[in-house]
């Protein structure tokens, strides 16, 4: 059995989503200003939803590979986790 790498869908999909989260956080960021609403707007809603719709994909990607590849699977995990840790810093700092 192969290996995990980053050029596999349930590999890289997290880190695009995670990445996109971050992008849409900034761009708001830089339209609008850092602005306090009261009702959430469209960018939040796409954070948020890009931010849940990864657990699936993390899950299946740590049970395909966890036992066939530790070492490999931990190292892209680490990755999917930092680019989501960043996402969320982001938010916190920024709103």
């Amino acid at each position: 059995m192969k290996v995990p790498s980053i050029k596999q869908p349930s590999a890289f999909l997290p880190l695009a989503m995670s990445l996109t989260a971050l992008a849409i956080v900034l761009g708001h960021a830089a339209i609008y200003g850092i602005v306090h609403e009261a009702d959430e707007g469209t960018a939040a809603h796409l954070f948020q939803l890009l931010m849940a719709a990864q657990l699936p994909i993390v899950a299946y990607f740590v049970i395909k590979w966890l036992r066939v590849s530790p070492q490999r699977t931990v190292r892209i995990l680490v990755l999917q986790a930092v680019a989501g840790f960043a996402a969320f810093v982001a938010v916190y700092y920024l709103t």
